[in-house]
């Protein structure tokens, strides 16, 4: 009698204290590290852009190459045809037979928006912390990073950053600014 309420004793606490001592282990130090073992990566993206201007929302769609720890390539592949590649300090944009490049260190509000999304891809925690109040939210199978600019210059322009995923996997993005226009990019990754 005594073995079995000892047995049944046991099996409550473990049930009761699994879930807590897993959520507390998903901090924004293991996602990082989770993300930062990620190597080269592609996926496909869909991205919709709602802007206060415009009646209808922008669609747009293509691949992400990702490769640790400081180059992005966004392909759109439809409506039209655009690359955008960020490789260092270095961003170049081709768009119908047009090349364009700017240095990230000319423009440094345009470099810590970029750095959020590479330094985010790259697991890169003390970047991100240099630019942005990070919170975490959910737990290792879904969980959601927000980043909110330290700065009065970013936050003109970005009020948050949102990133979804699942373990080591970027999902979604979602970008707002202080005038309410905002832009949503779904991930899914295919491969490296």
């Amino acid at each position: 009698m005594r073995a079995e309420r000892f047995l049944r004793a046991a099996l409550l606490a473990l049930a009761l204290g699994a879930a807590p001592v897993q959520a507390s282990d998903w901090t924004i130090a293991r996602l990082m590290e989770a993300l930062a073992a990620n190597k080269a990566s592609r996926a496909t993206f869909n991205e919709t852009r709602f802007l206060a201007l415009l009646d209808r929302p922008l669609e747009s769609s293509g691949e992400l190459r990702f490769t640790p720890p400081g180059r992005l390539e966004k392909r759109t592949l439809a409506p039209g045809s655009e690359t955008l590649v960020v490789d260092g300090d270095s961003v170049t944009v081709e768009r119908l037979g047009k090349r364009y490049s700017l240095s990230l260190r000319d423009h440094p509000e345009v470099a810590v928006f970029v750095d959020s999304i590479r330094g985010t891809l790259a697991g890169d925690l003390k970047s991100l912390e240099r630019a942005y109040t990070l919170s975490l939210e959910g737990r290792e199978p879904r969980w959601r990073l927000v980043l909110r600019p330290r700065d009065a210059p970013v936050a003109r322009l970005v009020e948050s950053i949102e990133v979804d995923g699942a373990g080591a996997d970027v999902r979604r993005i979602e970008i707002t600014q202080p005038d309410g226009d905002r832009s949503l990019m779904l991930i899914r990754r295919v491969g490296p």
